[in-house]
């Protein structure tokens, strides 16, 4: 048998490390050998996650660039903004390959990450070095990169549905208005007001109305898309569900097309991507539908009447959003199949 790239995990007591737990835990060619949390080291982290007991039965340990890299050789950072700034240099300078999942290194310019997340940049020189790792738009890049910067859950289900579109020009960039909603598990594991049951249950709210840390990130891939600066309206909404994305796409024709044009045009741009799935016309995905899984399913509606297209685009936020697509910048990173370990077939119901 080979011997597995080793991995370790930072943030692994949060949802996105755990989930990054279930999906190495199959694996072909790489295999979890740190379980690292600065909050909780020396627990079980079956301690924290019931569900792990007899799966993985070892301590969690503290983050020391030093000892990671005496068990691993790739890095993944699930971890709040503003923490792999500072722990990124640390550990490329230890010879690790590193994944961020957080958004520090997402946007080039410091002063337009400060402005959004309201943290410290990191410094230029490493958000220089940082692959944006959007797979199926920027898959070359990704190829044996040491350091990727893995994109947010919104832009993932965004950016898929509209960008074959614009670089097609079949649509006018400054018209798009895009309308995304998201499970709770997006948030997290900390309690807050904003998550509570009794807040949440039955109950649909929009938050970070214009002001979302997405926004710059949705902007900046779609003005490379389009060879010029795009801005759009960007809502988004918290539904009572734990898992899953939809980002409903609204943007002006700039002439006369048809649902199956589009299904045509994105079949052909998306061919050999096995994690995009494209809907026949008249039929729309649902979260549902991918749930627990690395794929985005995408539908179009042409609403002739108004010169508009509509997109719809779901995910679930917890793998394609973050640790099934950081699985899939790994196998890019290493030269293996795209989708090794990502094999999954949705949960359903």
């Amino acid at each position: 048998m080979e011997n597995k790239t080793r991995a370790a995990i930072v943030g692994s007591t949060g949802y996105g490390g755990v989930e990054l737990i279930r999906l190495l835990h199959g694996h072909p060619h790489a295999e979890v050998t740190s379980v690292i949390s600065s909050s909780s080291a020396g627990e079980p982290i079956a301690a924290g996650y019931p569900h792990l007991s007899g799966i993985r039965t070892e301590l969690l340990d503290d983050v020391d660039p030093a000892a990671i890299r005496a068990k691993a050789d790739v890095v993944f950072l699930a971890t709040p903004a503003g923490v792999a700034s500072k722990l990124v240099p640390q550990l490329l300078e230890q010879g690790l390959k590193v994944i961020d999942l957080s958004g520090d290194f997402r946007l080039p310019q410091p002063d337009v990450y400060e402005q959004w997340y309201g943290k410290p940049a990191a410094d230029p020189a490493y958000l220089e070095q940082a692959a944006f790792g959007l797979c199926e738009i920027y898959g070359d890049r990704v190829k044996g990169a040491p350091f990727i910067s893995n994109p947010g859950c919104y832009p993932t289900a965004t950016l898929l549905g509209l960008v074959p579109a614009i670089k097609a020009g079949w649509i006018d960039p400054d018209s798009i208005i895009v309308d995304a909603k998201s499970g709770v598990s997006g948030a997290g594991r900390g309690a807050s007001l904003g998550t509570h049951y009794s807040e949440l249950n039955e109950n649909l709210k929009a938050y970070k109305i214009n002001k979302h840390q997405h926004v710059p990130e949705i902007e900046m891939v779609l003005s490379d898309a389009a060879g010029r600066d795009v801005v759009t309206t960007f809502t988004t909404h918290l539904v009572p569900m734990t898992r899953g994305i939809m980002a409903t796409m609204y943007a002006k024709l700039t002439e006369e097309r048809s649902e199956a044009d589009f299904i045509q045009l994105y079949e052909e741009f998306y061919a050999g991507r096995p994690f995009v799935r494209i809907r026949p016309a008249g039929q729309w995905p649902a979260t549902k539908e991918v749930s627990g899984s690395n794929y985005c399913d995408i539908g179009f509606a042409v609403d002739r009447r108004t010169g508009r297209s509509t997109f719809v685009s779901v995910i679930d936020n917890l793998v394609k959003g973050a640790a099934g697509q950081a699985i899939q910048n790994l196998n890019l990173m290493m030269g293996w199949d795209e989708d090794a370990g990502l094999r999954l077939v949705p949960m359903y119901p």
